[in-house]
């Protein structure tokens, strides 16, 4: 079980709910080694995994769009698994949309949102599909509500989501 320090959580949610949520997924983040792999799963149970897929979500949409977030390796993440399903039933209803909706671009257009590219192509991929564009404007636009329920959620359920220790 991933152990975190009470004072730590604490000193987080002073700062507010993105760093009050980034200690946990920092902490999943450490026990896995940096990244996740198929090696590695194991160490994180569904609430973790749930909590470390937002955030790489939230981290990579931000950044560069569904299109990043899948050529960065973490489409079959957080689509192939439960995800959305997770996110709803802790609050983020809005954001269990936004991905049930991804995912079926995902799933029609895999291989091709997947493959190897040169920079120009992934440059024309924004391009190809900008039907990912409104569900980026949708997520910028409920983010910061989305992100306090599930930062409300964990703060109800911390037992699932780390041991916290004195």
């Amino acid at each position: 079980m991933i152990q975190i320090q009470e004072k730590i959580i604490i000193e987080a949610a002073e700062k507010g709910m993105d760093e009050f949520l980034k200690v946990f997924t920092d902490a999943y983040l450490e026990t896995l080694g940096g990244d996740i792999t198929a090696e590695n799963m194991d160490k994180l149970n569904g609430y973790q995994h749930t909590l470390l897929a937002y955030r790489f979500f939230s981290d990579e949409v931000n950044e560069g769009g569904f299109v990043q977030l899948i050529q960065n390796g973490y489409g079959g993440y957080i689509f192939d698994n439960p995800t959305a399903k997770a996110l709803k039933m802790m609050g983020a209803k809005g954001v269990s949309k936004i991905l049930y909706k991804a995912k079926e671009i995902f799933d029609a257009h895999r291989a091709e949102l997947e493959r190897e590219t040169t920079d120009e192509e992934f440059t024309a991929m924004y391009v190809d599909f900008e039907q990912f564009d409104e569900l980026e404007e949708k997520f910028f636009y409920i983010e910061e509500e989305e992100t306090a329920l599930i930062a409300q959620y964990v703060d109800e359920n911390l037992e699932d989501f780390a041991k916290i220790v004195q």
